[in-house]
């Protein structure tokens, strides 16, 4: 716990939800959080940060003895598996983990399979994803680590886990959860999404607070952090910041709205397209403002690849495609093969070119096109003639959404509560994979670091980081977060990035423990407490 932010003479605790009235010390909670065995301490720490802003701790299970270690490897095919030649993965039908445990026990190793079955949600009928294969029982990260060496010396591929993080419903903790309450009665300052200087670079969530002298922050949406996927800090999904739109939805998707003055802050699932028209002729825009042919967590058009549907942590692509950029992108277009119309402030092209890669003119914008697009791109653009660049979001109901300068869209999913109900969303949004279980399994069975938001009955916003990847804080499944954030009064919540880029920052401070090695992770975005204007 950070005792400058959470001091005694600050400290005092609140003895049920977020709000609630405060006690003079940290004691435990009477209404727990939905997490772990019945009974656990929790401590709930609460202090004002500014009017209308409070911050509060939650401490689950701070008395856990420690959970055993384990070596997890990774499984090829079996003889019976649908695809013998599928590279090595942590889940596979139980035949080929029974082949894989055969030959280690030959080897001498101390291997066992384990059957792994997840909860049923909203859009996914849960039951078995496959089969795990583990060796060893272990007191302490290093005596797994010599056994994963060991393991590779005999041929084998895994890795040292803690057992804690496996997401089973009676572990005992412990948890470490950071809640930041607006409540937009007593607040006066700004609530807003910062991108930093451009889209396309990325910066810490810690660095996006100073720049704006924020009270508070976290990080928000699924960003580019693969060059081979784009522009590393680009949203991947929808982004509005003051109001303008500089990253198209994955369509389908849902997004965090919110308004600089924390009113309405609502969870709203988007589709978006565009068009670039000269005269009486219009051709379908791709995207805005990201590398053309690259669509992270596609959910983009019909003609991607391998689908126009989400597929999280996937980059589709479509080698023919018309991405608009704004200045806002960087101090370049992206460099590439293709055409490039290039408009001033009026929305007149100034040039063609044919290739991509500029610095735009003060308040202009520019047409990127790849492929058998480019041809009709500099058909359709000439020197000196007007080109209309226009780009909307829908609602679910097919209804045009035009945010205000004062409105934020964070990109998130999947959704969480709905109406104060558990919904959860994962097949809809694209993390339940066909034919790779492996990766719901990790992503969203297991319990790792989150960020997720949403709004209370109360008409307040609630910004929420869990630390995980830890033995001191074991970190949410997505479906215990959707659990804690009923438990927590949310209405309506939805799960933004999280992993190593979970950072919750306080008074110029990072106040949870970031996963990453390297500490704080560089993010694409932010959501920024402000305080009130002198």
């Amino acid at each position: 716990m950070n005792s400058r932010l959470f001091g005694i003479g600050a400290a005092v605790c609140a003895l049920a939800l977020v709000g609630a009235a405060p006690s003079p010390t940290p004691s435990a909670s009477l209404h727990g959080l939905p997490l772990g065995a019945v009974g656990l301490s929790e401590t709930r720490t609460t202090r004002t940060l500014q009017p209308g802003v409070t911050l509060t701790r939650i401490v689950r299970g701070a008395d856990t003895p420690a959970m055993a270690w384990t070596v997890e490897l990774s499984i090829p095919g079996g003889a019976g598996s649908p695809d013998p030649d599928a590279p090595p993965t942590a889940l596979k039908d139980e035949e080929s983990a029974g082949e894989l445990l055969a030959a280690l026990r030959a080897k001498g190793f101390d291997a066992r399979s384990e059957e792994v079955t997840t909860p049923a949600t909203a859009d996914y009928a849960g039951g078995t994803l496959g089969w795990r294969v583990r060796v060893g029982t272990f007191p302490d990260e290093s005596a797994a680590t010599a056994e994963r060496t060991r393991l590779r010396a005999a041929g084998y591929t895994g890795s040292a886990w803690y057992t804690g993080w496996d997401g089973d419903a009676g572990d005992r903790g412990p948890w470490h959860i950071d809640v930041l309450t607006i409540d937009p009665k007593k607040f006066h300052g700004d609530l807003k999404a910062s991108y930093g200087p451009d889209l396309e670079n990325r910066e810490t969530t810690s660095a996006l607070a100073a720049a704006d002298g924020a009270t508070a922050g976290v990080n928000a949406g699924f960003f580019v952090l693969d060059p081979k996927a784009g522009a590393p800090g680009d949203p991947a999904g929808v982004g509005v910041y003051d109001g303008q739109l500089l990253s198209e939805a994955v369509n389908g998707r849902p997004g965090l709205v919110v308004h600089d003055s924390a009113r309405g802050t609502d969870v709203t699932r988007f589709t978006w397209s565009g068009t670039v028209t000269a005269g009486r002729t219009s051709l379908p825009l791709d995207g805005v403002d990201r590398v053309p042919g690259l669509i992270r967590n596609c959910g983009g058009t019909a003609d991607d690849l391998p689908t126009a549907r989400p597929l999280h942590d996937t980059t589709c692509t479509d080698p023919d495609e018309l991405v608009a950029f704004t200045p806002e992108f960087g101090k370049e277009t992206p460099k590439g093969a293709g055409a490039e119309a290039v408009l001033d402030r009026h929305g007149k092209v100034v040039a063609v070119r044919p290739s991509r890669g500029v610095a735009l003119p003060a308040g202009g914008r520019s047409v990127q096109a790849t492929g058998t697009a480019a041809a009709r791109l500099t058909a359709l653009a000439e020197a000196g003639r007007p080109l209309r660049i226009r780009s909307g979001l829908k609602d679910t109901r097919g209804r045009p959404v035009t945010p205000s300068r004062t409105t934020s869209v964070l990109n998130g999913g999947p959704e969480l509560v709905r109406d104060g109900r558990l919904h959860v969303t994962p097949a809809t949004d694209g993390m339940a994979q066909p034919g790779n279980p492996s990766f719901y399994y990790g992503w969203v069975h297991k319990r790792n670091p989150r960020t997720f938001a949403g709004t209370d009955a109360a008409g307040r916003t609630v910004l929420v980081t869990a630390d995980g990847r830890s033995t001191g804080s074991l970190g949410l499944s997505i479906p215990e977060s959707a659990a804690v954030a009923r438990a927590l009064g949310l209405t309506d919540a939805v799960n933004l990035d999280g992993g190593g880029s979970t950072t919750m920052v306080v008074d110029g401070q990072v106040i949870n423990d970031p996963s990453d090695a390297t500490g704080e992770r560089p993010v694409g975005d932010a959501l920024l407490v402000l305080p009130a204007a002198h």
